[in-house]
């Protein structure tokens, strides 16, 4: 059993299995002898610096389902930090604009040691994927939480390009990674219209986004394995697998990434991702 199946096959397991202590299973510290309970208290409280699985509130027992089956489970699958795994629930929430579980998560990410910036740029980067708009309501989410935490605003300008580079900074990025794949997918469209929108992708998505500081490539390109495993958009997921690998994302890690975001996104996203990335690493 290769690694993927091995990771593919725990995954299954741990939904499968109520109440099991995870004898087998590894975290930052050692957890053989910790059972899911004492792992989701430990993760929660880290995390969000409460209690977990307490018998208040008009729902706690759907709580409980939730808080054991992410914080005491999915969270021991893969070589994941806290860190990246609360980058990748926040672009996962952004993308569903899920925004009053995004302002908790965006609490928990500052909590495990994400910085401002790192956080500020995992909203950011979604924008060329999701839109302006919804990217703008996570924005005034995170913002709001800086101001509750006294976090000063605006944060530092990590800008790296002008008018004049970004095209040529953005393709120096892009090109390596994923060649001219959009400028020929776009090849004979109307007016050379398609040559417009492969420039224009170049220019926001690399050009504006991928070149700022606070976050490298390699986390950026992972954070979107998350956010479009949230969209379902399996066809683009391919191509950023396949981007992943090339900037030094392990099949592991991306398989982890997308099983942290299956409690947000549900098992049909999650599976079918899981799925593509199999068939990818076959071919």
């Amino acid at each position: 059993m290769n690694n993927i199946s091995k990771i593919l096959f725990a995954a299954a397991l741990i939904f499968c299995v109520q109440g099991t202590t995870f004898a087998n299973i590894q975290t930052a510290e050692d957890t053989n002898t910790m059972t899911r309970t004492e792992i989701c208290k430990k993760n929660y409280s880290e995390l969000f610096g409460g209690e977990a699985l307490v018998k208040t509130g008009t729902d706690a027992e759907f709580m409980a389902i939730l808080q054991k089956s992410i914080f005491g489970e999915v969270f021991t699958i893969g070589n994941l930090d806290n860190k990246t795994r609360e980058m990748l629930t926040v672009v996962s929430l952004t993308t569903q604009q899920a925004l009053p579980q995004l302002k908790a998560h965006t609490n928990a990410a500052l909590n495990v040691g994400v910085s401002p910036i790192e956080l500020r740029e995992a909203i950011y980067q979604c924008a060329p994927f999701i839109g302006f708009p919804k990217t703008l309501n996570a924005i005034s989410v995170m913002n709001d939480v800086f101001k509750e935490r006294g976090i000063q605003l605006p944060l530092e300008d990590t800008t790296t390009t002008s008018e004049e580079t970004r095209f040529s900074d953005g393709f120096a990025i892009q090109n390596p990674i994923y060649g001219d794949e959009i400028k020929e997918a776009l090849t004979g469209l109307p007016d050379d219209m398609g040559e417009d929108v492969a420039r224009i992708l170049t220019e926001v998505c690399f050009g504006d986004f991928y070149t700022r500081k606070g976050l490298d490539v390699k986390t950026r390109e992972l954070l979107i394995v998350g956010l479009l495993v949230t969209t379902g958009n399996t066809q683009t997921l391919k191509s950023h697998i396949r981007g992943n690998i090339k900037a030094g994302n392990s099949p592991e890690t991306i398989a982890a990434a997308i099983i942290q975001v299956m409690p947000y996104t549900g098992f049909p996203n999650a599976i079918a991702a899981l799925k593509t990335l199999k068939t990818e690493m076959s071919e």
